[in-house]
């Protein structure tokens, strides 16, 4: 006689939702499991062979590579185009990089076994990215951390665990999901999935929203609380996983599933509809881009241009730095594929921490306020010229600006403007097709300083994009990074929304467009506050466009700019929140 499983208790834990959605299905546990590599000292007349199999087992991972490249072409949207490019940057790791000559160094000099060089190469490269403090390399973290784990596996012969033979609505739970792990999931049978590990930034988080896989990562012993065969509701939007939900919860979630999808739909039709608000004020609604990947999504989601391109993949998972040349060919696709809508290329937001012996600085101290951006720019001419080069180039392709990040002061863009003159004439004597007119010129406002002299850099300035991240950040004097401070990260404190408005009001005082391109901007919750500060042109995640144009087609500008002014008024962060929260609530 068959024993029925006696039911477990409803638990609920709390993680970081990275793909929205919710999913209903049962657990399958997946044991990634680190790899033993053993160690072990070799006599010097081992060295070449050792050499060779290390050689050998990097060959196999290139073959492996390729298979899942081919069987990346056949993931729906822009899943695989994210992984095509990052099994492209994979190859490159494997391609007489760093790790490369790193693990036959340590074989050579070591006299130590393959597997135990590449564990010791890869620890002292995680350790390195770990100290930049930065979310985005956090993310490339895993990237490492999975081309570890393929060499120690193809060294070791151990055998590849895979996703097979699973029932339809499973739900993966594991420890950490590399995006070759995600690669292998058939969205036919899995409907979502949780981890213990991972961030917003990583590939695999990216990859989730491609697939419309609802997606919590970083839920704190949930491989302890969970077994196979588990019931289980993942919350990507919530940020929640509920183990075991009683038949209540599982009633509630599923309604809940039915309304999002149902709402998705909803949204999806309001792609080619433009953002006007009640009483017929337009409003201009961009995407925000990391990686020329994301360009698909980009133009389904109807984004109007590309308010921010971060230029920071070009100098990712390299041993040098990107010439002119390489710089067009690289940003070359996303021009062209715009098709004639506004490219913002944001010149390299980066400092020495993360290029490292790219630049032959030191590390500061406090990489936050150290040599970057454009302080790195105008302390390396060299390669802040080679950038704007290689801009004004892709311009012919299509319209594009430039703009300069942590701009503080009037003396730096002048300088910067002093340097693009200098290139636009070299460029002239090179009889290089140049766009007429130059592209504009434009700074980030994402510190106090830039804010509080706005009028000045107005001034010099063609357009103005206000990052309220960053200036959030330094305004407040909080690290959202840090989970001691992060609680008091708030974008609607009122010096914060201080600075916001003079900077919108010093930029319509100077007759030059302004628009944000921070998570406000994304925020529908904030939209009528933006817009009734006097914002047209909102730049965001190219998922939150449909959200934001939605709240923008339900409410007018007239009540939203009386709302915004009441809440000018204010002192207490509790109170605004209080007032938008009535106005949205009168406009659902």
């Amino acid at each position: 006689m068959k024993t029925e499983r006696a039911p477990r208790d409803c638990r609920r834990l709390d993680g970081l939702g990275v793909a929205p959605g919710i999913a209903v299905g049962t657990v399958h546990v997946h044991d990634a499991g680190a790899l033993h590599a053993p160690e072990y000292r070799i006599a010097a007349s081992r060295i070449d062979s050792e050499q060779r199999r290390f050689a050998e087992a990097v060959q196999a991972a290139m073959r492996q590579l390729g298979t899942l490249k081919r069987r990346a072409g056949k993931l729906p949207g822009a899943a695989g185009e994210e992984l095509g490019y990052l099994l492209d940057a994979y190859q490159q790791m494997l391609s007489g990089s760093r790790l490369v000559r790193g693990v036959n160094s340590r074989i050579a000099e070591q006299r130590i076994n393959a597997e135990a060089a590449v564990k010791h190469e890869i620890g002292e490269l995680l350790t390195a990215f770990a100290a930049m403090e930065d979310s985005y390399l956090a993310g490339r973290m895993a990237d490492i951390r999975d081309i570890g784990q393929r060499l120690i596996r193809n060294l070791t012969k151990a055998p590849v665990r895979a996703f097979s033979s699973l029932g339809r609505n499973t739900v993966i739970v594991t420890e950490d999901l590399s995006p070759a792990d995600t690669a292998l999931l058939d969205p036919e049978t899995v409907c979502g999935f949780a981890t213990e590990t991972g961030g917003a930034d990583s590939h695999t988080a990216i990859m989730a929203r491609s697939l419309g896989l609802p997606a919590v990562v970083g839920v704190q012993g949930l491989t302890g609380q969970v077994s196979s065969g588990d019931t289980i509701v993942v919350d990507g939007t919530a940020g929640q996983v509920i183990i075991n939900p009683d038949a209540e919860a599982l009633c509630l979630y599923r309604k809940r599933r039915a309304d999002f999808l149902r709402h998705r739909r909803a949204l999806s039709r309001l792609r080619e509809v433009p953002a006007v608000t009640r009483d017929g004020v337009r409003v201009h609604l961009n995407a925000n881009m990391e990686l020329p990947t994301e360009i698909d999504a980009t133009l389904y989601a109807g984004a109007e241009g590309v308010g921010l391109l971060r230029s920071e993949f070009l100098f990712m998972n390299r041993d040098d730095l990107p010439d002119e040349d390489e710089q067009v060919e690289l940003m070359r696709p996303v021009v062209e594929a715009m098709n004639g809508r506004p490219v913002t290329i944001r010149t390299l937001d980066a400092g020495g921490d993360k290029l490292g012996s790219l630049v032959g600085g030191r590390i500061s101290p406090n990489p936050a306020l150290g040599l970057r951006a454009i302080r790195l720019s105008l302390a390396h001419v060299d390669l802040f010229e080679a950038q704007l080069a290689a801009i004004l180039r892709v311009g012919v392709i299509g319209p594009v600006r430039i703009l300069l990040p942590m701009i503080g002061t009037p003396e730096e863009l002048v300088q910067a403007r002093r340097i693009l003159d200098q290139v636009v004439r070299r460029l002239h004597r090179r009889r290089v097709p140049l766009p007429d007119p130059l592209p504009p010129l434009g700074v980030m406002i994402e510190v106090p300083g830039a804010a509080l002299a706005a009028d000045a850099l107005a001034y010099h300035a063609d357009f103005f994009a206000i990052g309220t991240n960053d200036l959030t950040q330094y305004t407040l004097a909080i690290d959202r990074s840090d989970d001691t401070v992060a609680h008091l990260y708030n974008p609607l404190h009122p010096a914060v929304l201080r600075l916001i408005q003079f900077s919108c009001e010093a930029a319509h005082r100077a007759g030059i467009p302004v628009s944000v391109c921070g998570e406000m901007a994304g925020d529908p919750r904030l939209t009528p506050l933006l817009l009734g500060l006097g914002f047209r042109e909102l730049s965001m995640s190219s998922t939150n466009i449909p959200r934001v144009k939605q709240r923008i087609r339900q409410m007018s500008i007239h009540e939203a700019s009386r709302r915004a002014m009441a809440i000018m008024t204010e002192w207490d962060a509790a109170r605004i929140g209080a007032l938008l929260d009535d106005f949205n609530a009168a406009l659902a």
